[in-house]
């Protein structure tokens, strides 16, 4: 948490392994923050309401012009001090390794190179054991979140600036390999 900046909104960016991962970052990021979900979730009558309530953004990924209007959403609540987390994979990431990510959508950054806010790379582990691998049933298990340092798009070097999706997943995947590692010693 000390890599959090208190001062100022920032975007979260993290895997995503379970829909678990929406609550772990809620209780664990402070501030106000949203999430950008997508604009499927509308259909849940009353998880709809609670999403509108807490700062959600609803991204409709087969209109382009409609996902522009959802993140020029977000980019407005980042600029009036409200954090706001993506998941830049695009859906739930299935595959047996942490650390194997899907590409990510080099759009989902837009919102913190428009908002000038730093980037948060969030490493989570241990979700889909709580909820998704014995759906419906939620059961204990032992996860882990780790906020990595900030990340300004801006002072990148200028190649990575061109693609700084591929630069944050790399982060991310450094930060997932290492909580393999860290797991393996223990």
């Amino acid at each position: 948490l000390e890599n959090i900046p208190s001062d100022r909104a920032v975007l979260y960016v993290g895997n995503h392994r379970s829909y678990f991962d929406v609550l772990v970052g809620y209780v664990t990021a402070p501030g106000l923050m949203g999430f950008v979900a997508k604009k499927e979730m509308l259909r849940y009558p009353c998880l709809r309401s609670w999403m509108r309530l807490v700062n959600c953004v609803f991204l409709d990924r087969k209109n382009v012009k409609e996902a522009l209007k959802a993140i020029m959403e977000a980019i407005g609540k980042l600029k009036d001090g409200i954090s706001m987390w993506i998941f830049p994979e695009g859906t739930r990431n299935v595959n047996d390794n942490l650390a194997d990510l899907m590409e990510f959508r080099e759009g989902s950054l837009k919102m913190a190179e428009k908002s000038g806010c730093p980037v948060i790379p969030v490493a989570i582990k241990g979700t889909a054991a709580v909820f998704e691998d014995h759906m419906p049933w939620i059961r204990p298990g032992h996860v882990v979140i780790r906020y990595g340092k900030p990340i300004d798009l801006k002072t990148l070097p200028k190649e990575e600036r061109k693609f700084p999706g591929a630069y944050v997943r790399g982060v991310l995947i450094s930060m997932l390999e290492d909580m393999e590692r860290s797991q393996e010693e223990k």
